[in-house]
């Protein structure tokens, strides 16, 4: 067998420009399959990044959709759960350790002589548990603070930045939100970008009642977060929250809900469906590429048993039977499509990691991806190189030994 392969290599090195181009097909076909899937990984790791950052076990309730002038927004464009739906969640819906409503408005802050135009959101004491977030400095508003609507407030990262520059403690400060002063109670930690793409830093958070009383005037949420006991519980809790609110809102059997109940597995899923879609685009393509490369190396196979006929013939003669002819020839294209495929995997290796410096499309090589792309390209040199084995294997030893 090692005969075999030093002849194999013997015999692409005679032509070593014409074997580069033969395999430049596969390195172009395995390159795409790697930094395809490699795109995808990473796409779906950061998804997942971002759906777990913003809380642990955590259900989403959003708000019925609109439709307007025969137009239908998503679900959260028509506020429809009210507070009472909110304590009837926190009272009788068993299984959870935090619940909390959200309103959000967009308005003009100013501290000192820093004016800008920001989103302040509404929620409960619970928001920071269930949202898994944590205060760098300062305290969480408490229930006596949503109870009396007070003039209080958290504030990320990014808005202290925005609003009284790098590396300011804001708590004690006090912001002016539509000229009514709220004074900074607790400054949040760094969150990130949330599933959106957005900067979940860059917000002020305060109790739901005092934006619906001060400063935005909703008396319904747009979505509750609830965060289940353990990931086991969650889908419970979401046929508990489903069917509360469906009794709540007198919705009839056979009737489509005015609501949705999301977890952060539905999200994810989400969000990944449009990733898997271009990974399979991303493949197709590539597998085209690769199917072009196995009939450039089934070409140039037939090309080189028209070269060798006579030493076909001469192998035969001194007692060379069908089958080995056959074996030296396939381990030729087999190589052949080896080789292209480790300097596929090179190069994939090279281009996803410079994809992610240049564009910032996160990327994440894995092992299987790397196995697969060998094991397709092993496989593309035995189909496309078989029948020009066959071929060499089946020639006449005279025909082959008169050959000129």
């Amino acid at each position: 067998m090692i005969a075999v392969f030093k002849i194999a290599l013997r015999a692409l090195r005679r032509n070593i420009l014409r074997s580069f181009l033969t395999m430049l097909g596969i390195i172009v076909g395995i390159s795409a399959v790697i930094v395809g899937v490699s795109m995808g990984a990473g796409a779906k790791a950061e998804v997942d990044k971002r759906i777990a950052s913003m809380g642990q076990n955590l259900l989403t309730v959003y708000s019925g959709n609109m439709s307007r002038g025969g137009v239908r927004g998503g679900f959260g464009t028509s506020p429809n759960l009210q507070p009472s739906d909110y304590e009837a969640i926190r009272k009788e819906v068993t299984g959870i350790t935090a619940a909390s409503p959200e309103v959000r408005t967009t308005t003009s802050v100013a501290a000192g002589n820093q004016n800008s135009f920001l989103q302040v959101s509404g929620v409960s004491a619970e928001y920071l548990q269930a949202r898994s977030w944590n205060v760098q400095s300062g305290d969480n508003f408490t229930e006596a603070d949503v109870r009396n609507a007070n003039k209080v407030c958290l504030i990320g990262v990014t808005t202290a930045k925005t609003l009284f520059g790098e590396n300011i403690d804001p708590v004690g400060q006090v912001i002016r939100i539509k000229s009514a002063p709220f004074t900074v109670v607790g400054w949040l930690e760094a969150k990130g970008s949330g599933s959106f793409g957005q900067d979940q830093d860059d917000v002020i958070l305060m109790p739901y009642t005092s934006v619906m009383k001060r400063l935005s005037g909703d008396t319904r949420f747009r979505s509750i977060f609830v965060q289940a006991e353990s990931p086991e519980s969650i889908a419970d809790v979401q046929q508990q929250i489903t069917g509360l609110l469906r009794q709540r809102h007198q919705i009839t059997e056979g009737k489509d809900d005015d609501f949705m109940v999301r977890t952060q597995q539905e999200t994810s899923d989400f969000f990944n469906a449009n990733n898997r879609i271009m990974t399979i685009l991303i493949g197709f393509f590539a597998g085209i590429s690769l199917v072009v490369g196995g009939i450039g190396i089934m070409n140039i196979m037939l090309v080189s048993v028209t070269e060798r006929t006579r030493e076909i013939g001469i192998r035969m003669a001194v007692g060379a039977r069908g089958r080995d002819v056959l074996r030296q020839f396939l381990t030729e294209a087999v190589l052949l499509s080896a080789l292209g495929g480790a300097l596929g995997i090179a190069t994939g290796y090279w281009l996803a990691p410079l994809l992610t410096k240049v564009a910032g499309f996160p990327t994440l090589i894995s092992n299987s991806s790397v196995i697969m792309a060998f094991t397709v390209s092993a496989v593309i040199g035995i189909v496309f190189g078989f029948f020009p084995a066959l071929k060499a294997a089946r020639l006449d030893p005279i025909d082959a030994l008169r050959y000129e």
